[in-house]
């Protein structure tokens, strides 16, 4: 069913979705986990290799938005379209499950913020902790029953909000910017006893991930652009603009504190390095500007996961009742369900020893095979030639770009660690039950033979994985 051209989204809104879901509690956090690691000069390899592999990726959406204009929610649509059902369902349920993720992440950090200043909170995933972040919850969930319209309006006031602390922050951090600090910075030989400078962006590598889910954003949307070319160039302006802001606030922060200040700094870190240079009310101002950036973080994830669900429902790839829609064009059912898992993990947290980290860290590893699959399918296009006709060079180009991103996001996944696959598999596995749901509404084959091979995979993976937390051999 086609979009009203009132619930259209403007550039600017399609834009402040790719910026909303890449800004949240990470970019706060940036300087102390680049401080434990590695020195100015580690910092900019890492975010040249980040940047390089996510910027390949951003080409990838924009060159299969223009190739591709039929394929809607493009995160899930184009794994299916290059792979067949069974793997476009994994990307849709690994990127909703990793949005579900992104927003417990959000949740647990909002109440350990407030946890600052009123203990009850504490960590985050105290009882009234998770009392007050299923208000949040559930009060998101009756905004965006409104209206998706309504809801990127608000995106788009919280992302300029939340971009204002961090201009602030980067005029104060010039003004303060000390050369000498830098240069005993740069080089940081004594990170953690990491004297190598590989070992050094190591370090920081998966703290990139993190900060760049997200990028996908205007492609989930790309059914409500006003116009479809739109969608390509806001996910590679917003992906600009974030990265720009990352190494901006990264880099002058070693300017500002030796290292090992930097990565005694609690969260958030720009709070600190912001009360060394102005005093008591840095500190107050950027706790404040956390807050909203989180806030924000939060309703885009929150748009991003139900949309997924939804579309995903109306083109068959998840049961049909999913595609369910209010009088006002809002995904209904798809919200239902991933509030109530959202719910689900928030309880979960209360037994996590690091639940926001384990949450940060689960996003990444749940949202990589998506980026994976999307990457291929850049492959698989200007392999076959599908769409290019006569345009041979741009076929050569568009190939290289989708391989860089598919070998970043295949780097990625094994940085992450065994202990991550596991857990994810843990997930993937049982979710399963939808995509049969699925098939059976349409009275489908279940899978083909490579299909069922991947299913076995993943079923033997989320068995080990089981096996592994019963044991103790890993943990949550």
């Amino acid at each position: 069913m086609a979009v009203p051209q009132d619930r259209k989204l403007s550039f600017g809104a399609l834009i402040a979705l790719v910026v909303g879901s890449m800004i949240g509690s990470g970019i706060f956090a940036v300087p102390s986990a680049f401080g434990r690691s590695t020195g100015g000069l580690g910092a900019l390899i890492a975010w040249t290799i980040a940047g390089v592999g996510m910027l390949m990726l951003a080409f990838v959406f924009q060159t299969l938005a223009r190739r591709r204009p039929d394929l809607d929610a493009g995160i899930y649509a184009y794994a299916k379209a290059g792979f067949g059902s069974y793997l476009g369902f994994c990307a849709a349920v690994g990127y909703w499950i990793g949005c579900c993720l992104a927003d417990v992440a959000c949740l647990v950090l909002i109440k350990a913020t407030l946890g600052l200043f009123f203990p009850i909170f504490g960590d985050g995933t105290t009882p009234a902790a998770i009392a007050g972040a299923s208000l949040i919850l559930w009060g998101t969930h009756l905004l965006v029953l409104r209206g998706v319209k309504a809801a990127t309006s608000l995106n788009t006031i919280a992302t300029i909000a939340k971009i204002v602390p961090l201009a602030v922050f980067i005029v104060v951090a010039i003004a303060g910017f000390n050369a000498d600090v830098f240069a005993l910075n740069f080089r940081g030989n004594d990170a953690q006893g990491q004297s190598g400078l590989a070992a050094q962006v190591r370090g920081t590598m998966l703290v990139t991930v993190f900060v760049f889910v997200g990028i996908e954003g205007a492609v989930v949307y790309s059914r409500y652009a006003r116009r479809r070319e739109d969608v390509g160039a806001a996910t590679l302006l917003g992906f600009l603009g974030v990265l720009s802001l990352l190494v901006l606030v990264t880099m002058l922060s070693y300017g500002v504190l030796l290292r090992p200040d930097l990565a005694a700094l609690p969260p958030p870190a720009l709070a600190g390095i912001m009360a060394s240079i102005v005093g008591p009310w840095g500190s107050v101002f950027i706790s404040i500007g956390l807050l909203i950036s989180i806030l924000g973080n939060y309703l885009s994830w929150s748009l991003l996961a139900a949309e997924v669900l939804h579309s995903a429902a109306k083109d068959g790839t998840m049961p049909a009742f999913l595609a369910r829609e209010n009088d006002r064009g809002a995904p209904l059912a798809a919200l239902w369900l991933t509030n109530i898992v959202i719910q689900l993990f928030l309880v979960v947290t209360v037994f996590a020893e690091y639940a926001f980290t384990l949450a940060l860290k689960m996003t990444g590893s749940m949202t990589l095979l998506p980026y994976l699959l999307v990457a291929a399918y850049g492959i698989k296009l200007a392999w076959t030639g599908e769409t290019y006709k006569s345009e041979p060079r741009e076929r050569r180009r568009d190939a290289l770009r989708s391989a860089v991103a598919a070998v970043y996001a295949v780097v990625m996944l094994w940085a992450g660690g065994l202990k991550f696959l596991l857990l994810s598999a843990i997930l993937y596995a049982p979710a399963t039950a939808l995509y049969a749901l699925a098939r059976r509404e349409q009275k489908a084959r279940l899978f083909s033979a490579a299909e069922f091979l991947v299913f076995l995979i993943l079923l033997a993976a989320a068995v080990g994985g089981a096996f592994a937390l019963r044991s103790g051999a890993i943990t949550i």
